[in-house]
């Protein structure tokens, strides 16, 4: 069985560094460029977890402030340099953190964005309890991922690539099944939409509204 946890992790995404925006950088385009609308939407202050390289931080509006964090140190080297050469003054920190252990306030911020990261942690449920922690009532948590089938040829395939992937740094056969047990758990937030993203509907955009207490 292959050991998925913050080390194993941390070194994938360390060796993925120097060539993620030319490995994944149009793969995932549509995805991140949904995502990013849909944080404008409701815009001010925007935690993006999983920030990577930075390649979406030019994307968001000057009128909104921008926080990232990452696990990889090298990857977060190649967002401060994109930051420093695009002149990206409303980008106020960059920070290895752990997804599961936020080092802010609760309530600290308008939108909590994570592109293709929720598959991608060792404690998917705890991570979006602190997701759901640091933004504000009525503020917006926001994901996209790919998700796994729910039967059929490609959930076979995807169980079958599990071990592979994991080496990788990602969970193929992740379901919604399980973001949906961890709202109802939860309990403090609204599912808002679900919207299949291209190619073929692999992806998913999902929103969750923070529920006042």
């Amino acid at each position: 069985m292959t050991v998925f946890d913050r080390a194993s992790i941390t070194r994938a995404y360390d060796r993925w560094a120097p060539v993620y925006d030319l490995v994944f950088g149009k793969v995932f385009a549509t995805g991140r460029a949904a995502s990013i609308a849909a944080a404008e939407s409701v815009g001010g202050q925007i935690l993006e977890v999983g920030i990577g390289t930075g390649i979406s931080l030019e994307r968001y509006s000057r009128n909104n402030r921008i926080t990232g964090i990452d696990i990889s140190a090298p990857m977060l080297r190649k967002a401060q340099e994109r930051v420093h050469a695009l002149g990206l003054t409303n980008v106020d920190a960059l920070s290895v953190m752990d997804a599961a252990k936020l080092a802010f306030a609760d309530g600290s911020f308008d939108v909590v964005v994570a592109q293709y990261v929720i598959t991608a942690v060792p404690d998917p449920d705890g991570t979006l309890d602190e997701f759901a922690r640091v933004v504000r009532p009525g503020g917006e948590i926001i994901l996209v991922n790919h998700l796994g089938a729910e039967s059929g040829p490609r959930a076979l395939f995807e169980a079958a690539f599990a071990p592979i992937a994991r080496r990788l740094g990602w969970r193929p056969e992740f379901r919604f099944e399980r973001i949906a047990n961890w709202a109802a758990r939860h309990g403090g937030v609204k599912l808002l939409e679900r919207r299949p993203m291209p190619p073929m509907g692999h992806f998913s955009l999902i929103r969750f509204q923070r529920l006042a207490k």
